[in-house]
């Protein structure tokens, strides 16, 4: 049977028993007198009893190692903890050496008897202290074992999970009225109803993942990922903004061998890789809807790397995507097909990018296509599609200038034209209306300097710009988001300080403003106070 600390009964009460033995046993024949030859039994018997106590360390130093074994992939903070381990494990190998009964043997002399009794009587007290500090290490030991214990994370089956995550507390003041409290995208037209400024706090972009470690298959290693927040909406009851609900983020499993992967499940657009560095806004990545293609996308993909010389590489990867086209579900239960989905064909992406090293940064560049098929409703069909380039470019030690540039039609599945893919003239399923795909570009970049390893600023600026041609000619239409929009613009400053490796503060300031068609724009502001505790 074991304990909850993962060592079998029987190691720890035999090694009690032979501590408590040992330890009557010396403090009985302390009390008695002894003559040198009987004090060399005793410690021929004393170091047979050692021997039998290092057995027990041992086995516990094979408990540990076994422990060691299966936390290896844990998080890195579990590293300090095994390389105190570690350290305690060397202690007891330089603590304990080979205890030989015979290297004492009996002499005759009364001179010699002299000097093998005083021998005897400080080995035996050196003997005690050495079982003394075996005791301790073994309590050590039984402790780290412990604490290394309660670090698993259990599942129904034999393979390892590990449990990731951000507690992220997010204050925050907005001047203006954006189209999200708490971590807006676009400023619409304002209402009478709207206020000027409006402050709040929220903790519904804290997120949570599982990733699992699969069996190697036909010579791949096999893993798995599933990625939850709290930004999925909120109930209906009293306080509901409070308690935002579970949203699906990522939930992928990879197949990777030396040179190749295959994922399948939904993940991040891989032709759109980059985002800014912003924890103001994680359930929707930085600049969404200002020159940010995203989307977290049901999808199987293949990549295959290419080592080159001097320390360069290529990287390939094609797939084939959920054909998304960012229109909002009509029922909240029942899943009926949008636009994309209704051409009977998935979109296709493609992304070949290089890279290599540069003062201690990767150096990348990269560049991806994109297509989808769409049918909306009575047979009125658009192809979408998408050219886009991202970049990270190491300036200095310290400085580095990264971002994502994009050209596209009818890609609002991606948040390309403020999240619209077309535009109607009237009624979308009258026969009679016509409709039009939408053109844009647009992109972002930013500066980054880490000025030390835990304190980092960031500058960065975004814009999308529909075609203000195809927004003109349908600017009175319906659409699933506000027809006039024709430009959106959106910039932060942060810093991100990190005293430890699961402790952040960070502070940002951003600014909006979004253009409507022939008419004004509308400006909005956020200060956004961060912590967060990643585990």
């Amino acid at each position: 049977m074991k304990h909850g600390n993962g060592l079998p009964d029987w190691i720890r009460k035999s090694s009690s028993i032979v501590l408590l033995a040992l330890a009557g046993s010396i403090f009985a024949r302390s009390q008695e007198p002894s003559t040198p030859t009987e004090s060399q039994s005793q410690s021929q018997s004393m170091a047979a009893a050692i021997q039998q106590l290092q057995e027990q360390v041992r086995e516990l130093r094979v408990a540990v190692a076994e422990v060691r074994s299966e936390a290896a992939q844990y998080r890195a903070e579990t590293g300090e903890l095994r390389r105190e381990l570690q350290a305690t494990r060397d202690q007891l190998a330089s603590t304990v050496g080979p205890a030989q009964p015979g290297l004492y043997p009996a002499t005759t002399t009364g001179a010699t008897q002299e000097s093998g009794g005083a021998a005897a009587a400080s080995r035996t007290g050196s003997w005690e202290e050495r079982v003394s500090s075996l005791e301790e290490s073994s309590q050590l030991l039984s402790g780290k074992v412990d604490d290394q214990y309660q670090t698993k994370v259990e599942s129904a089956s034999k393979y390892r999970v590990r449990l990731s995550g951000i507690v992220l507390l997010n204050l925050f003041t907005n001047h203006g009225t954006p189209d999200n409290f708490d971590f807006p995208n676009y400023v619409p037209e304002p209402t009478p109803f709207d206020s000027k400024g409006a402050t709040g706090a929220s903790l519904r972009q804290s997120q949570l993942g599982l990733e699992v470690f699969g069996p190697r298959l036909a010579g791949a290693k096999t893993t798995g990922n599933v990625q939850f927040d709290l930004s999925g909406g909120f109930p209906n009851t009293l306080n509901g903004t409070s308690f935002g609900l579970f949203r699906l983020r990522i939930a992928n499993m990879r197949m990777d061998w030396d040179k190749t992967s295959i994922v399948a499940g939904q993940d991040n657009a891989f032709f759109s890789p980059l985002s800014p560095t912003s924890f103001a806004s994680l359930a929707v990545p930085t600049f969404g809807y200002a020159g940010n293609l995203w989307g977290w996308i049901p999808q199987v993909r293949v990549e295959h790397r290419f080592d080159l010389s001097n320390g360069q590489n290529i990287l390939l990867q094609g797939g084939i995507l959920d054909n998304v086209t960012g229109e909002p579900p009509p029922l909240s239960f029942d899943r009926l097909p949008q636009a994309g989905e209704r051409s009977s064909q998935p979109a296709y992406a493609f992304r070949v990018s290089w890279s290599r090293n540069i003062f201690g940064q990767p150096l990348r560049l990269g560049t991806g296509a994109y297509y989808s098929r769409q049918e909306w409703w009575l047979n009125r069909h658009v192809d979408g599609w998408a050219g886009m380039a991202d970049w990270e470019i190491p300036l200095a030690a310290r400085v580095s200038l990264s971002g994502e540039f994009y050209r596209g039609v009818a890609v609002g599945g991606l948040g390309g034209g403020i999240g619209r893919s077309v535009l109607f003239d009237g009624n979308p399923f009258d026969s009679a209306t016509r409709i039009r795909p939408l053109n844009s570009m647009g992109g972002w970049s930013q500066l980054k300097f880490k000025a030390t390893s835990k304190l980092e600023f960031n500058g960065a600026f975004g814009m999308d710009s529909p075609f203000a041609e195809d927004v003109r000619a349908f600017y009175a239409s319906q659409s699933y988001v506000d027809p006039t929009l024709v430009q959106n613009r959106s910039a932060l400053v942060n810093f991100i300080y990190r005293p430890r490796s699961n402790l952040l503060f960070s502070s940002e300031f951003r600014h909006l403003r979004t253009f409507e068609i022939d008419r004004d724009s509308h400006t909005a502001e956020q200060v956004n106070l961060m912590m967060g505790i990643l585990f």
